[in-house]
């Protein structure tokens, strides 16, 4: 069993930043990717930021230049450096991990999800 532990998220002002953490833990024996969805009110979860082990990465249009992802494999974790941040980046964010079991299984983990509010 796998869990996803996010951290980071708030209240902020617009303009302003958050740093977003995901460490997974449990058997875990490859994570193929960990990345960020994000869920507002009424709306359907989209793709903020991706990552793949080796550090390929993919952005959302509407967060590029403004969000960084980054990760450490060797933690197991993900960040999300999201900064100039605006009332329409207010959702509830979530975390993702593919992962490969030891069976070549791939399988999609969830964390329970943080707000992030910006106000403006």
């Amino acid at each position: 069993q796998v869990q996803l532990v996010e951290s980071g998220g708030g209240l902020v002002q617009a303009g302003g930043s958050l740093r977003l953490s995901c460490a997974a833990s449990g058997r875990i024996f490859n994570i193929n990717a960990m990345g960020w969805y994000r869920q507002a009110p009424g709306e359907q979860r989209e793709l903020v930021a991706v990552i793949t082990r080796g550090g390929g990465t993919n952005y959302a249009d509407s967060v590029k230049g403004r969000f960084t992802i980054s990760r450490d494999n060797a933690k197991n974790t993900v960040y999300l450096q999201a900064n100039g941040l605006k009332p329409e980046d207010t959702a509830v964010y979530y975390c993702n991990a593919e992962i490969l079991g030891s069976d070549l299984v791939i399988r999609r983990y969830w964390g329970q999800g943080i707000q992030v509010t910006v106000s403006s």
